[in-house]
């Protein structure tokens, strides 16, 4: 392996852009709507958790998009090679909530390029360092996980759906439930303009991809851990790691759990499939 190879797309290492967003009302009312009533108590002002993963979206016309709905071209990623993005996870650092009203300006930074080769193929990890600010200073620190996958071969099983199976039983301390329907992912692909066919394309879903059916978002399962840990603790906490472990499936039951300790949590599918996972730690005033 020549050192290219090593290092692929090293000029893309530190490239920065910047977005700017609104908290707007009407985006806070969309998302209580969207998550309700499954949303962490906040004080009178504050915008709901998780509603950063809903601004400054890659914004992108019809002819510029993939087959996948994606944008085919974002000049704020890397051009690699593999087509299939997918969401596997990061860390978020809370500094200071986002309020209702707040004009937010996010600095995002490509923080590694990573390729390597797996057992469904050639992966590609990218690593985006994104910084979200308010008048009041930074509010927000997050590194986003992007992985690309080969693209997929039309009548065979998604990677993940091939070694998905059951985990070990984890005590619970506390929990939530729901059945994600295909609305509920319109609904959130609406609000983050996500056109990822996988979330609201059943054909394109279960034939060109493979899926069992429409896919629950990463972020979408991110918020309701993000919030459910929110609940259980003092405060928003200090910090949020989390990584998608097998995709979960739109019309089966979900469950997002609690440990006793109050400290790691995960979504949770039929017969104990544990779709991703996070922990937390400490707590900031809310």
């Amino acid at each position: 392996m020549d050192a290219n190879e090593q290092k692929p797309f090293a000029e893309w290492i530190g490239r920065q852009s910047e977005s700017f967003d609104i908290v707007s009302e009407r985006l806070v009312q969309s998302f209580r709507a969207i998550f309700a009533p499954n949303l962490a108590p906040l004080a009178a002002g504050l915008a709901p958790l998780g509603i950063h993963w809903c601004l400054s979206p890659a914004i992108a016309v019809m002819d510029q998009l993939g087959a996948d709905g994606h944008p085919a071209r974002n000049l704020s990623l890397p051009p690699v090679p593999q087509p299939r993005r997918m969401w596997a996870g990061g860390e978020l650092q809370m500094h200071d909530a986002l309020r209702i009203g707040d004009e937010v300006r996010r600095v995002s930074t490509i923080r590694d390029i990573v390729r390597k080769q797996g057992r469904s193929g050639e992966l590609w990890f990218v690593a985006v360092d994104h910084r979200y600010h308010t008048s009041r200073g930074i509010a927000l620190s997050e590194r986003h996980d992007i992985v690309y996958r080969e693209a997929a071969t039309p009548g065979h099983a998604a990677p993940d759906r091939e070694k998905t199976a059951p985990g070990p039983g984890r005590p619970v301390a506390a929990s939530w439930a729901l059945v994600p329907s295909s609305t509920l992912l319109f609904r959130y692909s609406a609000i983050t303009f996500n056109g990822h066919r996988i979330h609201y394309d059943l054909p394109y879903a279960t034939e060109t991809e493979g899926y069992e059916g429409l896919v629950v978002h990463g972020p979408l399962q991110a918020t309701l851990m993000l919030n459910l840990a929110a609940a259980r603790g003092a405060g928003i906490p200090a910090t949020f790691r989390y990584r998608g472990v097998a995709p979960a499936i739109a019309g089966r039951g979900l469950t997002i759990a609690a440990s006793p300790e109050g400290r790691r949590f995960w979504t949770q599918g039929d017969g104990g499939i544990v779709h991703m996972e996070a922990d937390v730690g400490g707590d900031t005033a809310a």
